[in-house]
């Protein structure tokens, strides 16, 4: 709608991409109505809408339904997964039978259970999606909290660093820098309005006499703020100029010497980016936020950060910013506005759209690199490192022993200690982090397992040959050469009535492969992102295989790569292997079927069991009975009761 936020879409067509644009033919943006004026020769439609409310409103269906009648490789929906104008086009999608993988926007990052139908509308449009673009990481990291299959990307929102430049003197620190006693010139820019922290700014003044505070905005505040400033004494160093025409912004921030952020978090809002902090910073203006919201990550280490509400530290900050620390602010807010321009978001973009239409790079990954997740057991490990010890590998140290870490030392290998047992998946995340061949394909090997490079090898060419396989695994024996079975059904609790009632031949759905020895694709790696840590043990790969699977990847088994696994080496408790089996189990049934899926399984599991103790003699029976009775209580709650008691 706003011809400056256009700029990601002008960006993107510089690089090449073909975007077709639909807005909104008139929206209200800062309480007034703003029509769509596109530039010559700009390839946007307005679409006339049915509402005001940003959530509730529609889009008129005839042009988006011809629109979404043709083929693309991306549908890229800028509004929030709960809205109403999502689930309209998702519906249209649906009817259309376009299949190109949808990317949604999101800034929400206050955790909100919305009313039915709103809700489902959430839900049903996260679990479609093959991206998500969210402007903060809490947004991101709700986004997956509900049902996002893949990594949230954090993009920022854009700025035109031709309009927002700083004037001369400011690249050189300003007229106040180091110098501690000089006045110093705040700058308000925004919505008048409490929980922007206005009072707050006036409040400073009063403390600090070096302030002087230039407001620039409407709202309800407006009419009351002269006489707030009379009241506190400081009325003839506020001057309340009134709202800014979006040409004159830009002219403003080189105006002051500082411009000041200071929000306050309620209930029901928050601070979701922060955009006037990123266009101050390209202005070459000092910036001091407070920490509401997504301000401390968007200011990150270029602004001054204070604590919500908090006057004093406030008005020393601002005193700071506009002396004795603007030239580094200065610069250090230069490279944090440039992250921001829209060119580096189009190229975030451009990132994105690749990974959700699965596409390899111009340079597909060749090497590997080897992680490996330890606990105890140097023996193991060091019979699991011989082969490989040549390749990019990191050892993870579950249980930080010094002779693995001299193990690690002997054979060259980088050796991790995160300082806790995690889990398996933690472990793996921590080597993810820091990888030590960007953009590689990873390899995870259990340290009871035995592969060579030569296999390694045959897993990635069997990986490389097919773009849509986001996982690998060889066939595995035991020490004794007895097969082990790899390749699995995806449990559902459909899946779990079949094996309760000896019909485990008719399982249906998808495919996936057991990570004693996985070898991950570099793209859906990017893509679907880690592992989840609230998996402790077992069960961390085959949620990780179902969100990719969710996201359009396969899984499969290489016959012609073999690999010895050991199995259950590095636990001698089988009880507690059980109980944290089962209890993964119940994480993914209620992760991924809800609570109601999860007793459906846990029903028929349940069921199962007892059936099998009641006719099993001997041994079975007596295991038979173990499991009916885990089920009975509850996995995770028997998991809970052995961690406490340990």
């Amino acid at each position: 709608m706003v011809d400056a936020w256009r700029g990601r879409e002008r960006a993107l067509r510089e690089r090449g991409v073909d975007v077709r644009l639909f807005s909104a033919g008139r929206s209200e943006e800062g309480g007034e109505w703003v029509a769509l004026r596109p530039r010559p020769g700009e390839a946007v439609e307005a679409v006339d809408t049915l509402g005001r409310h940003p959530a509730l409103f529609l889009y008129d269906p005839r042009p988006l339904w011809r629109s979404l009648g043709e083929q693309w490789d991306v549908i890229d929906i800028h509004e929030e997964p709960f809205s109403l104008a999502t689930a309209e086009i998702l519906l249209l999608r649906a009817f259309r039978r376009n299949r190109a993988p949808v990317i949604l926007y999101t800034a929400q990052n206050i955790r909100k259970r919305y009313p039915i139908p709103f809700r489902w509308f959430e839900r049903y449009a996260l679990r479609l999606a093959s991206g998500i673009s969210a402007c903060n990481a809490d947004a991101a990291a709700i986004a997956s909290e509900k049902g996002f299959a893949g990594r949230a990307r954090v993009i920022p929102l854009g700025i035109d660093p031709a309009e927002f430049t700083p004037v001369p003197e400011r690249r050189s620190g300003g007229r106040g820098a180091g110098d501690q006693h000089h006045d110093v010139v705040v700058g308000y820019i925004g919505r008048l309005v409490p929980e922007k922290g206005i009072d707050l700014l006036l409040r400073a003044l009063a403390l600090e006499p070096r302030l002087h505070l230039r407001v620039a905005g409407s709202g309800p505040l407006g009419a009351s703020l002269p006489a707030r400033a009379l009241a506190l004494g400081v009325a003839h160093r506020m001057t309340l100029i009134g709202a800014v025409e979006p040409d004159e912004v830009a002219t403003f921030y080189r105006s002051v010497d500082v411009i000041a952020v200071p929000s306050l978090t309620t209930p029901r809002w928050t601070e979701q980016f922060g955009r006037v902090a990123v266009e101050a910073m390209a202005s070459g203006v000092p910036v001091v936020a407070s920490d509401a919201g997504a301000l401390p990550d968007v200011v990150g280490g270029a602004g001054l950060i204070v604590r919500q509400g908090n006057v004093p530290e406030l008005a020393t900050a601002l005193v700071s910013a506009g002396g004795e620390r603007a030239s580094d602010l200065i610069a250090a807010g230069a490279l944090r506005a440039a992250e921001c321009s829209w060119t580096s978001v189009a190229d975030d973009y451009i990132a994105l759209y690749r990974s959700v239409t699965h596409a390899e790079g111009p340079d597909p990954a060749s090497a590997v690199e080897i992680v490996v997740v330890a606990y105890g057991r140097p023996d193991l490990l060091r019979a699991a490192l011989e082969p490989v010890a040549g390749m990019p590998l990191t050892v993870v140290d579950n249980s930080s022993l010094p002779e693995i870490a001299e193990l690690c030392t002997e054979f060259g290998v980088r050796y991790i200690d995160p300082g806790r047992n995690g889990g398996f998946g933690a472990g793996v995340n921590r080597a993810l982090v820091d990888r030590l061949v960007p953009g590689a394909d990873v390899l995870l090997l259990n340290p009871d397992a035995r592969i060579t490079s030569g296999q390694i090898a045959v897993l990635q060419n069997a990986l490389r040959s097919d773009r849509r396989l986001a996982s690998v695994a060889p066939s595995q024996v035991d020490e004794s050469g007895r097969p082990a079975r790899v390749e699995w059904r995806f449990p559902s609790p459909g899946n779990a009535w079949r094996e309760a009632i000896g019909l485990s031949r008719l399982q249906r759905g998808a495919r996936f492969v057991i990570g004693s020895v996985l070898l991950l694709r570099a793209e859906a790696l990017d893509q679907v992102g880690g592992f989840d840590e609230a998996f402790f043990l077992y069960a961390e790969e085959t949620d990780w295989a179902y969100r990719a699977q969710s996201l359009g990847w396969r899984h499969t088994l290489v016959p012609a790569a073999r690999v010895v696994h050991v199995g259950a080496a590095t636990s001698s408790d089988g009880h507690r292997r059980d109980a944290h089996f089962h209890a993964s189990q119940e994480r993914y049934f209620r992760k991924h079927f809800g609570a109601i899926g999860w007793q459906s399984a846990r029903v028929a599991t349940w069921g199962g069991a007892m059936f099998r103790a009641a006719v099993l003699p001997g041994a079975r029976g007596t295991e038979a009975r173990r499991r009916a009775a885990l089920y009975r209580l509850g996995p995770m709650r028997v998991e809970s009761r052995l961690r406490d008691a340990s």
